[in-house]
């Protein structure tokens, strides 16, 4: 498969950020604009300045700038680190295993975006328009 696909390894990872950047802003526009059902599904949004408020405005902002690709590695950073944060505070504590303390999605979030701080935007990105490293 290397051979069939790895020609065209940037232009995936390229279509990685932005789907996860898109579905990363998804959960912010639930918490901050009671959009695609709110939080709980009944349209409801973050109170402000709460934990909620503020991890629905990093989802927001911040899936929205990965999905661009713009100022990609300190984005990713900063959203992997919320995804650490909520794991061990939501997640962690109803048991070990991701799978049955329904943390997955925030330890997967967490990786994926940590990989993207280290490797950067990539092609099909603002920081690659801006001249920025678009790949290493």
């Amino acid at each position: 498969m290397e051979r069939f696909l790895g020609g065209w390894s940037s232009y995936l990872y390229a279509v990685l950020r932005i789907v996860a950047g898109f579905l990363f802003f998804q959960h912010g526009a639930q918490k901050i604009l009671g959009l695609l059902g709110g939080m709980g599904g009944q349209g409801a949004t973050a109170d402000v300045l709460t934990r909620a408020w503020f991890a629905g405005i990093i989802e927001l902002v911040g899936g929205a700038m990965i999905a661009i690709g713009w100022l990609t590695g300190w984005v990713a950073f900063l959203c992997s680190g919320e995804m650490a944060f909520a794991y061990f505070l939501a997640h962690a504590p109803q048991g070990f295993w991701p799978i049955l303390n329904r943390g997955e999605l925030a330890a997967l979030y967490c990786f994926v975006f940590l990989y993207m701080a280290a490797h950067g935007a990539g092609p099909l990105s603002v920081d690659a328009l801006l001249g920025g490293k678009s790949r290493r």
